[in-house]
Parts: structure tokens; C-alpha cells; sequence
């Protein structure tokens, strides 16, 4: 049995190929990609701008994303709180999982509403039946896809990601199709474990650092904007759209 301390320390990721569905590797043609398996560690064997991409955390570890630690970890009402959200804001929560932030971020939009986008149908459900019980009606599931989003153009205020870029298959296309979602002025909240901190105990295909990320946002004309620095092991970077596409 896998323990908890295992999945914090990233040992889950790796035996993914065999327990999770995982998407086939496909060569692109857009920027940065790279197939390169004899160069491949612990990911996927696929490169973007010189990161090699993780595999994917799958629907059965839906019970780790709600486990009682993360609130001291991850801080996620912290997190929600520094967003600036409006009550009337559409706000994206890309890779949604189980709707760990999508249920915060919920209350701070009563006007508006969450777009919980996840490429699991067991993921989506799983917040369906949360929404039925806890009564949440602002809360819309969104099937997306590796290389796409799904949301229609010019159609939000704001995306977060929490922990799950690394994890894109299609980064590139992701983080296009988000861009061009967003209203100009809008603004990505990115939250990835911090690369520079070898004292992080999250295994490197899992952290992110802060050049990597301005470097891949910046393909997009995004403007990192901030990098707030409360939380104990993550980044929290804010991007803005600050022109139409």
C-alpha cells in the first residue's frame, strides 16, 4: 500500500504507466517539443523548452488530493484569498481533480461561476456528486482534452493551475488555449512546487522553477505580473493578458 508520505514524495507519478491511464507521447510541431526517450528520467520522456514533462496523476488518487495535510502544505484558503477575485468573475480552475480549489474559489464568486476543467470523466463526476450534496450551483464541469482547454474565446477572468502544468502533455497548446480564454486583463495564477528548493521534498520532474515558467509563458506575451511568496513549499506566479490576441 502505497503511504502518504510515498505520494508527497512523488513515488505515485512514477508507477503511473502501470496503475493510470496515461496519454500516448505524440511528437508535435509547435515550439520547445522534443521526443527524446534515451534522454528520459522519471517523466514521460517528452521535452518542452528543455523540461522533461511527468507523468499524470490519475482519478485513483483522487482521495490523496483531499487528504487533511495539504491545508498546512498548500495553504489553498490563502491561496483563493489572493486571487482578487471579483463576485461576478469566470474563473477557470485548469485540471481541476476532485474541485479541491474549485469549492473555494466558488464562494468568492457567488455572481460568477468556476469552469472546472479535467480530462477524467471520474475526476468530473466526482465534483458533480460535491455539488449535489453541498447544494453548489456555480460550479460547471468542463471536459478538456491534452491540447485543449475547451473554453470558449474571451470567456474568463482568471485560470489557476495548482500543481498540474508539469503534468501538461501539451503545454503549449494548453497554455494557448487558456490565453486566448482569457479577458485582456485577466490574469493566470500559477502554483508549482518551488525547483530551486532542493529542501522541497517533491521529486524534480514535480517542481517547477521560476525561470522555467517565465520562460514558457512568455512564448504568449503574458506578463508575469507577481510572484507571491507565502506559501511554504510552492510558487504562486500571476501572469496577465495585457493585450487581445
Amino acid at each position: 500500500m502505497i503511504s502518504a508520505r510515498q505520494l508527497r514524495l512523488g513515488i505515485l507519478p512514477i508507477l503511473a504507466s502501470t496503475l493510470f491511464y496515461i496519454t500516448p507521447v505524440q511528437a508535435a510541431e509547435f515550439p520547445g517539443y522534443e521526443v527524446a526517450p534515451e534522454r528520459r528520467t522519471t517523466g514521460i520522456g517528452k521535452f518542452y523548452m528543455g523540461r522533461e514533462i511527468s507523468f499524470v496523476m490519475g482519478h485513483q488518487a483522487a482521495g490523496w488530493l483531499n487528504r487533511p495535510g495539504r491545508i498546512q502544505e498548500e495553504m489553498p484558503d490563502e491561496v483563493v484569498a489572493n486571487m482578487g477575485l471579483d463576485p461576478d468573475h469566470v474563473v477557470a480552475d485548469i485540471g481541476a481533480g476532485s474541485g479541491y480549489f474549485s469549492f473555494r474559489i466558488a464562494k468568492l464568486v457567488p455572481e460568477g461561476k468556476v469552469l472546472a476543467v479535467d480530462i477524467q470523466p471520474e475526476m468530473l463526476a466526482i465534483i458533480d456528486q460535491r455539488k449535489a450534496a453541498d447544494g453548489v450551483t456555480n460550479i460547471e464541469g468542463v471536459m478538456g482534452t491534452v491540447d485543449d482547454p475547451n473554453l470558449p474565446p474571451n470567456s474568463i477572468d482568471a485560470a489557476i493551475m495548482v500543481d498540474a502544468y508539469h503534468e501538461f502533455d501539451h503545454p503549449f497548446e494548453m497554455i494557448n488555449g487558456i490565453n486566448e480564454a482569457l479577458r485582456v486583463g485577466g490574469r493566470i495564477f500559477l502554483l508549482e512546487y518551488r525547483g530551486e528548493d532542493d529542501s522541497v521534498p517533491i521529486r524534480p520532474l514535480h517542481k517547477m522553477t521560476e525561470e522555467q515558467v517565465v520562460k514558457e509563458m512568455g512564448v504568449f506575451g503574458l506578463e508575469w505580473t507577481d510572484t507571491l511568496g507565502f506559501l511554504p513549499w510552492q510558487h504562486m506566479m500571476v501572469f496577465t493578458k495585457v493585450a487581445a490576441n
